[in-house]
């Protein structure tokens, strides 16, 4: 008789596995064990206005929580645009959102990685990436591509376990928002909203769209 082996195939196996297992290839890249929860993803995915016009572009999806809840709050999955560095991220993420583009690159050099693949300004920024193993000087350089890349007043959503900031804030340069402790999260988490000042958001990095 036949007994099927206990050990899971690549297919099979759950969401925390893979995170955790890229937590210890590469935990500076991956920040998190665990992918987020339902009702972190919904509060992300909530920020985003569907009736605005462009794409969506979400750095860092991971297996994919953030983006289902997308689409749960009215995005086409067609105007998803995922940048994620783990390759085999990128090929679960192809699998459960076929429509969507699932771009394997660098989300912190997200105006490079997206050189001449964006036809119009996007509508929002959706954010896991781990941005405190980062310096303060490249987390806002993010938000500074970011907003190149966005239409005027776009958010830049992003998630954060900490009790501050994930970008030092500069109210000269963004306005900053903060939801409230989501506690159903584990652990429990907070999401900042930031938002260009400046009403010349997507000028430099979308200058050849416009051409």
């Amino acid at each position: 008789m036949l007994h099927r082996s206990a050990v899971p195939s690549p297919k099979e196996r759950p969401d925390e596995v893979r995170f955790l297992q890229s937590w210890l290839q590469n935990p500076l890249r991956t920040g998190a064990v665990s992918p987020s929860g339902r009702a972190l993803a919904r509060t992300m995915a909530n920020y985003v206005d569907p009736a605005q016009d462009g794409p969506v572009i979400e750095l860092g999806p991971g297996t994919g929580p953030v983006t289902a809840a997308l689409i749960a709050r009215g995005v086409a999955p067609e105007r998803l645009v995922l940048i994620e560095y783990n390759p085999e991220f990128c090929k679960l993420l192809r699998l459960r959102f076929p429509a969507a583009t699932v771009i394997q690159g660098d989300a912190y050099n997200m105006a490079r990685t997206l050189d001449g693949k964006l036809d119009r300004p996007a509508a929002a920024v959706v954010s896991s990436l781990p941005l405190f193993t980062r310096p303060a000087p490249e987390r806002h350089g993010l938000l500074d591509q970011a907003f190149g890349l966005c239409a005027p007043h776009a958010p830049f959503i992003q998630f954060t376990y900490a009790v501050v900031s994930p970008v030092p804030l500069a109210p000269e340069r963004f306005d900053a928002h903060v939801s409230q402790r989501i506690w159903a999260n584990l652990p429990p988490a907070r999401v900042w909203v930031y938002r260009s000042t400046k009403h010349e958001a997507a000028a430099p990095e979308l200058a050849a769209i416009s051409a």
